[in-house]
């Protein structure tokens, strides 16, 4: 296996309310991606999932831990070259299309900012030729550059994001629930795009969601977050065929089936960590199987196991 594009190790991201109160929105996680792949994160609203993808790209300054991208570490200090690579190599696709454009920018500008501030393109016709080109790949017409984002439907403004990310031909791209405020055809449609993009380019995909039943359509491996911990990890084979931590299962059990007869006979598992007796703070990784770690001892999992 080559080297990894990312690497976040015990990332821990905490934000002081007082003197006496800090939240603590992550907790010590730790994953890998490799290029040319996608990482799903998945987990309940609050869980962190947003704050790590924003600590990654630097939006937030890590409280502790090391994150290493394209070789170099990127957690702490940058040099100049170090932070140009960054701005480059890692883009992001946020979850609100329409505040994340400026809404007195035409949608050609919003996409050529990146190609202005880091002088990618040589001349004005080379810019609108590329901005052209990136609208294209993305289901729009080069006519729409001029534009405002208000004139654009949500699918539209979200495939705006995607191609203000790409213009700039990451290696990485961290897409925050980029699809949960569209309609589920569009959502479709949007994923698709990505999929598509990723095998014509080759980049990485870190894939934030609430829809498992998504994530396990387009990633190729699973982080499952809770209270800001990383509570179980592997290939969505190894989550969604064997699930073992009780979040896990309890997640899976939520989701909708298709057949209205398994529907009806479908029951949820219901997991709440203050009575499960799972200590995250004192829980230990222990590998199941391959890739696939858990959070918490076997005691612990097999203790709530057998009382539900």
């Amino acid at each position: 296996m080559s080297e990894p594009l990312l690497k976040v190790e015990c990332l821990k991201q905490h934000f002081p309310v007082s003197r006496s109160y800090t939240v603590k929105a992550v907790n010590g996680v730790s994953f890998e991606i490799y290029p040319g792949e996608t990482y799903g994160l998945v987990g309940e609203s609050g869980s962190g999932k947003t704050t790590i993808g924003r600590s990654i790209i630097r939006l937030y300054n890590p409280t502790e831990g090391r994150i290493t991208f394209n070789g170099r570490e990127i957690s702490g200090k940058m040099d100049n070259a170090t932070r140009a690579m960054l701005r480059t190599d890692m883009q992001m696709i946020f979850q609100d299309p329409m505040a994340s454009l400026n809404p007195r920018k035409k949608v050609g500008d919003i996409i050529g900012e990146g190609l202005d501030i880091h002088r990618r393109a040589g001349s004005e016709k080379e810019r609108e030729a590329l901005i052209g080109e990136m609208l294209h790949k993305v289901g729009l017409s080069p006519e729409h550059a001029a534009r405002y984002p208000h004139q654009f439907s949500g699918g539209q403004r979200q495939r705006v994001g995607i191609a203000r990310a790409l213009i700039m031909q990451p290696k990485l791209i961290i897409a925050d629930e980029c699809i949960s405020a569209l309609d589920v055809s569009i959502q479709a449609q949007v994923v698709n795009l990505m999929k598509d993009i990723q095998e014509e380019t080759q980049c990485a995909y870190l894939f934030i969601a609430h829809d498992l039943s998504m994530v396990k359509y387009i990633s190729d491996r699973i982080g499952v977050l809770h209270l800001g911990y990383m509570v179980e990890s592997g290939t969505k084979e190894e989550i969604f065929s064997n699930p073992v931590h009780p979040y896990t299962k309890s997640l899976i059990s939520a989701i909708p089936h298709p057949n209205p007869i398994v529907e009806k006979r479908r029951t949820s598992i219901t997991y709440d960590y203050a009575t499960s007796g799972i200590d995250y703070a004192k829980g230990t990784e222990h590998c199941v199987g391959g890739t696939h770690n858990v959070l918490g001892t076997d005691a612990e999992i097999a203790a709530w196991t057998k009382e539900n």
